[in-house]
């Protein structure tokens, strides 16, 4: 029999817009179908498919590779329109919660078996008795790589963790060792580190660092409308309407080395209140100005998913995030921590502030990410990760048509003051000297915000095809890698193969080779194996050498 803990959970992931060992200058950053049948659930308010799925994995034990020791835990459900059920579920393995072993569990109306999607292979057959201390873990945690080299003041934060590491395929006891720290550009680390139990050797290392009606005079999307809160006399900048979302100013501080270590000197902000229901006057000289921004950026993304995809809110159960604006001095970075964004002041020169429309997009979605597939951020699946990050903001922005700040496959172009070219540009990704274009062997040990390029690729070509073209004002022409000519689908569906893959069938392990795969289940079921939307999947990612 297979034991089941009924309920959900996912560890906070920290992600940040820019890579964070990069120059600036090469910074790392409509209508639903018919035919669609996702309409995501939780199973916690419907404890029946998670029991049906348990039960179909108790009949089919070979499919997840069944061992004594097992147990499983619900994660996230997606439940179709059809009936059909996608349970997603973490694995244990005598007590040890095995990364990589995640499984969704597939169900056809009348919960007829229809199969797993997952990464790991094999049986898992190995002692859960460590032959390494934790102080010895630590320590080999803590010593100098080349991910770790732009990181200050790193120290271990609470007690190593014994998991089973699976990531790679070969199923190890390790120690999970969280390290913290700040690196040069001011952006906090928390780093996952994890060392072989038995030898001492690192195995790999993950950084986590993953943002009354009234109007706005917003930086970089003109005059606005945003849902207050009234306290009082005065109005905050609090959307009752969308989780209670809002936006703080933190005065230009930044988080004490102690914030990630022990969660003290964590900056928690003012929030923004005024006299009337009008904030921000359109220009920097006003603090408020950004916070229009974020707010609004928090707004549109919010609405994005719920009206696309029917998604109640960034964690799917209605509960809203928050903003800070405002984040130290000179700082050209955004990023995700598990619960808010926060949002830097550029240099003033270069760059001013990170609150751009496409910006929240991306920061935000790596909170679905997070909560859905939950994409390791290392590797090819930390690469898809980061596209999946930049192929929803960019959607945020087609989805928002704001005049002042057009739809376009540009990421990040609103901030630069001095006409550089955006941070990354979907068509053509490897024009910015750092991101790759086309898969190769290689790609997993890029930074991932270069890694992504691979993804973005495929996710232009999908949409829009190969050659030249233009669209807002923006020219594209975007190559492939096989010499061939795509034609795309159009947004509309691209987005939508693009969230189911993410949702039901992508694990924490994904990698390109699965992305295709997941993204191919994903168009059949919306729009029919073998049909124009499947065979130009399958075209795209060919297009970018993932075959």
């Amino acid at each position: 029999m297979l034991p089941v803990s009924v309920s959900v959970s996912r560890r906070a992931r920290r992600t940040s817009l820019i890579a964070a060992t990069a120059a600036v200058s090469a910074l790392a950053v409509g209508l639903t179908p018919s035919s669609t049948n996702a309409a995501p659930t939780h199973p916690h308010h419907d404890k029946s498919v998670v029991q049906k799925a348990i039960a179909a994995l108790q009949s089919h034990p070979s499919a997840v590779r069944a061992a004594r020791g097992l147990a499983f835990h619900t994660i996230d459900a997606v439940v179709d329109r059809d009936g059909s059920t996608h349970v997603r579920l973490a694995r244990d393995f005598r007590g040890l919660p095995v990364l990589g072993g995640d499984v969704v569990v597939h169900q056809g109306p009348g919960a007829t078996w229809q199969g797993t999607s997952q990464t790991l292979r094999g049986t898992l057959r190995l002692s859960v008795t460590p032959k390494l201390s934790t102080d010895r873990a630590k320590a080999r945690a803590l010593a100098p790589t080349r991910e770790t080299r732009d990181i200050r003041d790193r120290r271990a934060k609470g007690s190593a963790r014994l998991v089973v590491d699976a990531l790679d395929g070969k199923p190890r006891l390790a120690w999970e060792v969280t390290t913290t720290g700040r690196r040069t550009d001011g952006t906090p680390s928390r780093m996952l580190n994890y060392v072989d139990a038995r030898t001492g050797a690192l195995l790999r290392q993950e950084e986590t660092i993953e943002t009354v009606d009234g109007s706005g005079s917003s930086l970089y999307s003109g005059t606005v409308p945003l849902q207050l809160t009234q306290s009082g006399s005065s109005y905050l900048l609090k959307d009752p309407t969308r989780g209670g979302t809002y936006t703080v100013d933190v005065n230009n501080k930044t988080d004490s080395a102690l914030c990630t270590l022990i969660n003290v000197g964590c900056q928690k902000g003012t929030q923004f209140s005024s006299t009337d229901t009008s904030f921000g006057n359109g220009s920097t000289s006003s603090r408020e100005s950004a916070a229009v921004d974020a707010q609004y950026g928090t707004n549109m993304t919010w609405d994005y998913y719920n009206n696309v995809f029917g998604r109640n809110g960034i964690f799917g159960n209605g509960t809203g995030s928050w903003n800070r604006v405002h984040y130290g001095k000179n700082y050209v970075n955004a990023f995700w921590d598990g619960t808010k964004m926060t949002y830097g002041d550029g240099d003033g020169k270069s760059y001013g502030p990170l609150v751009s429309l496409d910006v929240a997009g991306h920061e935000m979605s790596h909170g679905v990410t997070e909560n859905t597939a939950g994409l390791t951020y290392s590797g090819e699946s930390g690469g898809l990760n980061e596209a999946t990050s930049d192929i929803f903001g960019t959607m945020v922005e087609f989805y928002a048509a704001n005049a002042s700040d057009p739809g376009d496959y540009l990421i990040g172009e609103q901030f630069d003051l001095n006409g550089a070219p955006p941070l990354r540009r979907m068509d053509n990704p490897a024009s910015d000297g750092s991101s790759a274009n086309c898969w190769s062997s290689t790609v997993g040990n890029l930074d991932v915000h270069y890694s992504s390029g691979v993804g973005n690729h495929f996710f232009y070509l999908l949409a829009e095809g190969s050659g030249a073209k233009s669209l807002n004002g923006v020219s594209y022409n975007s190559p492939t890698c096989n010499g061939s000519t795509v034609t795309g689908i159009g947004r509309e569906k691209a987005e939508q193969i693009w969230y189911r893959a993410l949702t039901v069938y992508m694990t924490s392990n994904t990698n390109y080779a699965g992305a295709r795969t997941a993204s191919l289940k994903a168009a059949a079921d919306l729009y029919g194996q073998g049909g124009a939307e499947y065979n130009a999947v399958a075209a795209a990612w060919s297009a970018v050498n993932v075959n």
